[in-house]
């Protein structure tokens, strides 16, 4: 046996099924070693491109996702994608290649200290130096991803090690689950008197609360608790519909897509209580601590991050399903001010989702956001990119299930979107899966068209056109800065998607949106759509309009 058998059997080991890559010659032996598995191969048009769909089934799954790419340069453009999955703690595992280590007969061409340069954006990165070590190593590698707070980790294989002859019969290490534990009974019992003596309680679901394996348990809690609730970006649809005929429930104030003003911060300003479930100050803050604000106990799979913005009163640490449900036993039907916020739920709900079906063109994005919402059904996955729509999505968007909406607010990284929705295609091919992108990200990673194509996907990619790099543009008028240096040309999208063999089709009035989208997913394959957006509501509503709603408040 080769070491690069070896290691794809470790690989196998772990239930790997797909890796995306762009290999090198230093990955050859990987390769033809990859030929005779049951690993498929998903060759990608570039490297980011391969740590997004990577990272993204990780995020999914819960099970790290792979991908490969050679020494150099090839390694290096994985790095954003590992800063997305670092941050955005998504268990992946990256796989590069390299010279060889026992002899230098191509002295220092191309070679760049990749285990250094992955270190601060991994939870590990280490270099394979022995043939023998791999099972262990590999297995040490899913293992870590894998563990709270999940994330990525780098493997360097050179190639006279992939190369190596194994005189021995290696065995693999056994895959075993990793059981964590649940709180302790101490700070479930503190946690649980701070919230039967609080007169305003309320929850909110962070980043954490959309690990695959927890969403019943969180709408466990909400429904024996009856405690209303709001979600930060990241942890948006982690409670399944309750109470409601729509599918959604009486007891969601709102989503915190900004971090002070807007009008789920009522709910938050008003509470004396905030029970922080899952929260990840990796995220930008849903709102702010002060010295006059509420409560907050933080319930997480790790102790919190204490920051200038974040200093929770109390911690309930462990497996936050279980947790909860101990913590639900100490309190259920003893909270008699459990709904004490609720009331101010209608007034937010209906400012926050206000003119979202004005008929004027180019679409504003309320408008954009309610027709997408009306053509993707209750386990439809949407993926953003990175652009001013994806604060209107946050706010707007009503989701059903847990990692319904794929959006990153951690890295936040332009380009991610496409790669991002079409694993989430590959991994749920009978679901209507949708990527939407800004003009700006779309062009980033606009090549993986071909890949789609290629791979025969069936994914609708909406592409919101205001010809600039709209949110920097936005913010640089907010700030009284001139209208300078971000708008640029692009080309004809519907000719573009049709080079790559998708069939292309253009949005030109206000009441179009919903059909084109119907007749996009309908015909199926790989469909772009493009569609103008008029962007001064950015301004209007949330600068101007916010920013009343202070003075009335403080009034």
């Amino acid at each position: 046996m080769k070491a690069s058998d070896l290691f794809v059997k470790a690989l196998e080991n772990e239930g790997v099924d797909r890796i995306f890559a762009v290999p090198g010659e230093e990955n050859l032996d990987v390769v033809e070693s990859l030929r005779t598995s049951s690993i498929e191969l998903v060759l990608v048009r570039h490297e980011q491109s391969a740590a997004f769909m990577a990272a993204t089934h990780g995020r999914l799954t819960g099970r790290p996702g792979v991908c490969m790419a050679t020494l150099g340069p090839g390694a290096l453009n994985l790095v954003t994608g590992a800063a997305y999955a670092h941050l955005g703690a998504m268990p992946m595992i990256l796989i590069t290649g390299q010279k060889a280590i026992m002899s230098a007969r191509q002295a220092r061409f191309q070679i760049v200290d990749i285990v250094a340069t992955m270190k601060p954006l991994t939870k590990a990165s280490r270099q394979i130096v022995s043939a023998t070590s791999i099972p262990t190593v590999v297995r040490d590698a899913f293992r870590l991803a894998a563990e709270e707070r999940p994330g990525p980790v780098h493997l360097e294989l050179p190639e006279d090690i992939a190369g190596e002859q194994l005189p021995l019969d290696v065995p693999l290490v056994p895959v075993h689950p990793v059981e964590m534990p649940v709180a302790h009974a101490a700070a479930l019992d503190r946690a649980a008197e701070l919230l039967l003596r609080a007169e305003r309680p309320l929850v909110m679901f962070g980043a954490a609360c959309n690990r695959p394996r927890v969403a019943g348990e969180l709408t466990d809690f909400v429904r024996r608790t009856g405690i209303p609730f709001f979600n930060t970006q990241m942890g948006k649809g982690t409670v399944a519909g309750i109470g409601t005929a729509d599918g959604g429930t009486e007891l969601w104030m709102g989503t915190a897509a900004l971090t002070e003003r807007d009008y789920v911060h009522e709910a938050i300003d008003q509470a004396d209580l905030i029970l922080s479930i899952g929260h990840d100050t990796i995220e930008k803050p849903p709102f702010i601590m002060g010295p006059h604000g509420p409560k907050v106990i933080h319930v997480g799979y790790t102790p919190a991050n204490v920051e200038q913005v974040y200093f929770p009163h109390a911690e309930v640490v462990g497996d936050l399903g279980p947790s909860l449900a101990l913590l639900a036993d100490r309190i259920e039907g003893k909270l008699p001010n459990a709904a004490a916020l609720v009331p101010l739920r209608k007034n937010i709900l209906e400012r926050t989702l206000a003119r979202s079906e004005e008929s004027r063109f180019p679409l504003t994005p309320q408008r954009i956001v309610s027709d997408v919402r009306k053509v993707i059904p209750a386990d439809g996955i949407v993926a953003l990119d990175n652009g001013m729509y994806k604060i209107w999505f946050a706010r707007c968007y009503r989701t059903r299930n847990a990692n319904a909406l794929l959006l990153d607010n951690a890295l936040a990284t332009m380009g991610a979107g496409l790669p991002s929705a079409m694993m989430a295609a590959m991994l749920n091919p009978g679901k209507r899966v949708l990527a939407v992108c800004g003009d700006g990200g779309f062009m980033m990673n606009s090549q993986e068209l071909e890949t789609a194509v290629r791979l025969k996907m069936n994914l609708v990619v909406l592409i919101i056109q205001d010809d600039a790099y709209g949110m920097i543009r936005w913010k640089q008028a907010v700030d009284s800065f001139a209208d300078f240096g971000l708008a640029f040309g692009n080309p004809d999208f519907v000719k573009y998607a049709e080079a790559y063999g998708a069939k292309g089709r253009r949005v030109e009035s206000a009441d179009s949106l919903v059909a084109t989208l119907e007749a996009a997913f309908s015909e199926g394959g790989v469909q772009l759509v493009t569609v103008p957006v008029d962007y001064s509501e950015n301004t209007r509503v949330l600068v101007d309009e916010l920013r009343n709603r202070v003075r009335e408040v403080a009034a």
